[in-house]
């Protein structure tokens, strides 16, 4: 996102993608490597990096961009970890502790 910290753009996709808002942290969590499809094009696969930025949430929000595309649930990091498809993803929910962000 142009004019964006990767934390920024990652705060930005949370609300987009979760009605979510709060304090995004500059810490990387972790990186992974998954296919997106190509802008505009579903039939084409991209590589792709993603960085994982902590975000503590202060609003949950019912409006939000994309509100009729996605269902919203919160989970225990072990039950996320077992509900993602990408293993890399899976290591850095696990490993993930809240507490050094307070």
């Amino acid at each position: 996102m142009d004019g964006k910290t990767p934390s920024e753009a990652a705060s930005v996709e949370a609300f987009e993608e979760a009605g979510v808002k709060g304090k995004v942290y500059e810490t990387v969590l972790g990186l992974y490597s998954t296919m997106r499809e190509a802008s505009g094009n579903s039939d084409e696969l991209i590589p792709c990096i993603v960085a994982i930025f902590p975000l503590k949430v202060k609003q949950v929000l019912k409006d939000y961009p994309e509100v009729n595309e996605r269902s919203r649930q919160w989970f225990s990091p072990k039950k996320a970890a077992s509900l993602v498809d990408e293993p890399e993803l899976a290591q850095i929910i696990q490993n993930f502790n809240p507490k050094t962000f307070d």
